[in-house]
């Protein structure tokens, strides 16, 4: 098993004390910060299927969390080296959706959008459609980032496209949905502009579109 075999297998049985240990032996063994959380990323995409399927219960799904929030705040500083740049690409807002606790995804993209030169404002979670729109006029975004893990939450990223709709100003922002059971149909159902099937391919995708706004 390899270094970052045994990080993503710690951060899933949910011992958080080894995760931090082993993700200092990564970053000591100079394994690409990017890869490592991407590798990360899927190990709790898993872990969120399997809580789903009833194969594991809240509590070890809420260790497995703890877990990836220890690995992640060692390996953040390594993350704030990768910025390449200081200008800012475009401005935020990112959140779960109410009715959702789910936050590990959201932090890992959050990090990686200011990582990247985005200026980012994060709501955390269980967050009203209302507040979503709200906090994006008041700081003048160009995205609306919204997370849900939950199916059942899910018709939340739509209320948000339908305020923005009532209001006159849809055109206004690029929304952009996350979570694990989020699909390109779904994107399609809600009048949102894009997703991202998981953190590395949500930023290349709101790094595009800042692009064509640009033009």
């Amino acid at each position: 098993m390899t270094t970052l075999e045994a990080l993503v297998t710690a951060v899933m049985d949910g011992l958080e004390d080894e995760a931090i240990a082993i993700a200092q032996k990564v970053i000591e063994e100079g394994e690409a910060v990017d890869q490592v959380i991407e590798a990360l990323t899927a190990g709790m995409r898993e872990i969120g299927d399997q809580f789903a399927r009833m194969e594991i219960f809240l509590p070890e799904m809420m260790m497995a969390s703890q877990a990836m929030k220890g690995a992640m705040e060692v390996l953040e500083p390594e993350l704030q080296k990768m910025a390449t740049t200081t200008e800012k690409k475009g401005c935020v807002v990112i959140g779960t959706v109410e009715g959702d606790m789910h936050e590990i995804g959201k932090d890992v993209v959050t990090t990686l959008l200011q990582v990247q030169g985005f200026e980012v404002y994060d709501l955390g979670i269980d967050v009203n459609a209302l507040d979503f729109v709200k906090k994006a006029e008041e700081v003048n975004a160009d995205i609306i980032g919204a997370s849900a893990l939950m199916t059942t939450t899910m018709p939340h990223q739509k209320d948000i496209i339908e305020i923005l709709v009532e209001m006159g100003i849809r055109d206004k922002y690029h929304v952009s949905l996350g979570g694990a059971p989020v699909t390109q149909e779904w994107v399609d159902e809600c009048g949102a502009d894009s997703w991202g099937e998981n953190a590395g391919k949500a930023i290349e995708v709101l790094e595009r579109a800042m692009e064509e706004r640009r033009k």
